[in-house]
């Protein structure tokens, strides 16, 4: 498990990337990069982490579900992950 802060953070992040998006895309097709320059570093939407929804592991985090490598072996060994089952051949 992350640390909680580590968490904190980026759920501030995210907020932030939310709260800005429209003012940013302004910006940008504007042209003006000052403006850009003036909003809050946590804004820009590449300082977002990809996180594991359960675990929140930032490493090999898989996006089409959501979750960290391990999480998702977990969940579908148990058959929890939908359309996703053990290969056999």
């Amino acid at each position: 498990m992350a640390k909680t802060s580590q968490l904190a953070r980026n759920e501030k992040r995210i907020k932030l990337v939310a709260k800005y998006a429209a003012k940013r895309a302004a910006l940008k097709a504007a042209g003006d990069v000052e403006g850009l320059q003036k909003l809050p570093r946590n804004s820009s939407p590449s300082r977002v982490k990809n996180r594991c929804a359960i675990s929140g592991r930032s490493r090999a985090y898989m996006r089409p579900f959501g979750l960290s490598r391990i999480t998702f072996r977990e969940l579908a060994r148990e058959g929890k992950v939908p359309g996703v089952k053990k290969a056999s051949w």
